[in-house]
């Protein structure tokens, strides 16, 4: 099929539109991420975008939760969430146009990668588009999204002064991995009858390093599609439960989405291993609606990352990180109440 520059343009407009219609928070983006995957399963990276953009809401409501208000100012809760917020609404923004250029190519069958640059996408993707139009390989072109939207952000986000200053070399944020705040879960019911889900995934460690960030999603990637039984497990929870933002989505038995004791109280341990103290309220995780409101962001800059070929060798290995599970969760968690003890004895 032949396009006529204006249906050209008419197209790339539309898609620009329903982009910024879909981008409006971490809850709007989560769900067109789904939204997408199930209408198209041979996207893959689609679903690993759903769960880690699960995995940013529930970090943006863990900065109003019961725990990182007491641990951190009103200046670096508003600078985290701004942060977690523009890597967010950035991916979406360069990879969601993709998409949706993929559903018009799929029902045209026709070749429409030549728009992707009119789209604000990288040279690095146009030559992985067609080769999957060709072959449908949904492993090489996961990994070739992985790149390209860490690159995104790399420069956008990650070497951004303010950023950098305000949030990456920040004492909370390089806390994290004391305090085991940096965990990518993946929840699934290993048997339909479960009483709650297990976890699986991986510790952000080196969240500067773009390389340690693309493995990361090569492993996320990996957890969530090598394992066909498992994958249907995963699809099931996240089909079955909603995104709200609120912890409460995964282990309701532990977090509630509604707070049971007051901010200002001092806080009391709530937790044995993986069970609440007897009388102990639950952790509070609220719903990320209540908590912030929908942002403006500016505009993205044109500026394209692809500029060494050396990155084309990501497509073709990977480098795994470790995984946890809901031990190592769990062991994460009881930490964060033994921090908070020890900031409780300073004077």
């Amino acid at each position: 099929m032949t396009w006529r520059t204006t249906d050209a343009d008419d197209l790339v407009a539309e898609i620009r539109h329903q982009t910024a219609v879909h981008n409006r928070n971490n809850l709007t983006r989560t769900k067109a991420y789904l939204d997408f995957y199930r209408e198209h399963p041979e996207l893959e990276w689609a679903f690993l975008a759903h769960m880690v953009s699960r995995n940013s809401g529930w970090n943006m409501t863990d900065l109003h939760g019961e725990w990182l208000p007491r641990l951190m100012s009103r200046q670096a809760i508003q600078s985290s969430f701004a942060f977690l917020e523009r890597c967010n609404w950035l991916i979406f923004h360069d990879a969601y146009p993709q998409l949706l250029l993929y559903k018009v190519m799929k029902q045209e069958a026709a070749d429409l990668t030549p728009l992707l640059p009119k789209l604000g996408v990288s040279r690095f993707m146009v030559p992985i588009w067609r080769g999957f139009l060709r072959n449908g390989n949904a492993r090489r072109l996961a990994r070739a999204l992985i790149v390209n939207e860490q690159q995104y952000i790399e420069q956008r986000v990650v070497r951004h002064s303010d950023y950098r200053s305000e949030v990456l070399q920040s004492f909370p944020f390089l806390a994290q991995d004391v305090l085991s705040l940096n965990k990518v879960l993946l929840p699934y019911r290993e048997h339909a009858d479960d009483e709650r889900p297990r976890l699986t995934g991986v510790c952000v460690k080196h969240f500067a390093s773009l390389e340690a960030r693309i493995n990361v999603g090569k492993t996320l990637y990996h957890l969530l599609f090598a394992d066909g039984k498992r994958l249907r497990a995963f699809t099931a929870w996240a089909t079955r439960v909603p995104h709200t933002g609120s912890r409460a989505d995964y282990w309701p038995h532990l977090f509630t989405p509604v707070r049971q004791s007051p901010a200002e109280q001092e806080y009391r341990e709530r937790l044995q291993g993986g069970e609440l103290l007897p009388g102990r309220p639950k952790l509070y995780s609220p719903p990320l609606a209540k908590v912030w409101p929908d942002t403006v962001q500016p505009a993205a800059d044109g500026v394209d990352w692809y500029r060494d070929e050396k990155w084309l060798r990501y497509l073709e290995e990977d480098e795994l990180v470790p995984t946890i599970d809901e031990a190592d969760y769990l062991r994460g968690i009881n930490l964060i109440e033994a921090g908070l003890r020890v900031v409780s004895l300073l004077p």
